[in-house]
């Protein structure tokens, strides 16, 4: 593996000094107790959205959304806080992917069935393809991965103000079915499905490295990150599809 920790994930909740040495401690960070943490807050997740899907109402949907939103940036700076605000930042997001979720099955009938397979099987592909060998995040890889994210990142940035002046950019709009839209969309959700690819070799260094226990909860907590973005993009580029019938 390699020694250079720059750039191990493009995600921005997994930076250089995420993982800490844990010497003194009896308890260290491992794979498979991320993978259970991971599980747990899939679930959770699964659970809430599914009660919220028939149910959801704006004001869930705002709520939902800035609170997890503050219980993102609570977990970012205090990790150690992980295992408490990740299983609730999983239960929140939950309910406002719910609520998302709805919406465009309302539009599309079916659509997020499709968006759930896809995400899930992507992450179980690039997962098997990372274990095996086959997909090697070199340093030219998470630095094109990390570039592209940041530059994905200033789309969105651009759009939201432009949201404030009642505008947006014509390729962000889920109506859109031009080519320049669609592809822009298939951009964004082969980037997204790369990042879990460095995801998992963020936490594989955080296991050798003996991170302390509760980083368990925080890759978890990465992962999800990675997971959230990958499946709104898939729902977005999925819709733009269905608008050209």
């Amino acid at each position: 593996m390699s020694k250079h920790l720059s750039m191990r994930s493009g995600n921005p909740v997994l930076s250089n000094s995420t993982f800490s040495s844990n010497r003194g401690q009896t308890e260290n960070m491992t794979i498979n107790g991320t993978v259970n943490k991971t599980a747990t807050c899939l679930l959770l997740l699964v659970g809430t959205g599914y009660l919220t899907f028939n149910t959801i109402s704006p004001g869930i949907l705002i709520a939902c959304g800035i609170g997890g939103f503050i219980v993102a940036i609570i977990t970012v700076f205090k990790k150690e806080w992980a295992p408490i605000t990740v299983p609730l930042y999983a239960i929140l997001e939950g309910g406002l992917l719910g609520g998302i979720s709805f919406i465009y099955n309302s539009l599309y009938d079916g659509i997020v069935t499709n968006a759930i397979f896809l995400t899930v099987g992507i992450l179980l592909s690039l997962l098997i393809s990372y274990r095996s060998g086959y997909i090697k995040p070199t340093e030219n890889f998470k630095l094109g991965i990390f570039a592209a994210t940041g530059g994905i990142a200033i789309v969105y940035l651009i759009n939201f103000v432009m949201g404030f002046f009642g505008s947006s950019m014509g390729i962000m709009q889920v109506d859109n079915a031009s080519p320049m839209s669609i592809g822009f969309s298939v951009l964004v959700v082969i980037i997204a499905a790369l990042n879990l690819v460095l995801d998992f070799d963020f936490i594989e260094e955080g296991a050798e490295k003996g991170a302390p226990k509760y980083m368990e909860w925080y890759g978890a907590f990465g992962l999800l990150v990675t997971l959230i973005w990958l499946y709104l993009e898939i729902l977005r580029l999925l819709a733009k599809l269905n608008s050209r019938r």
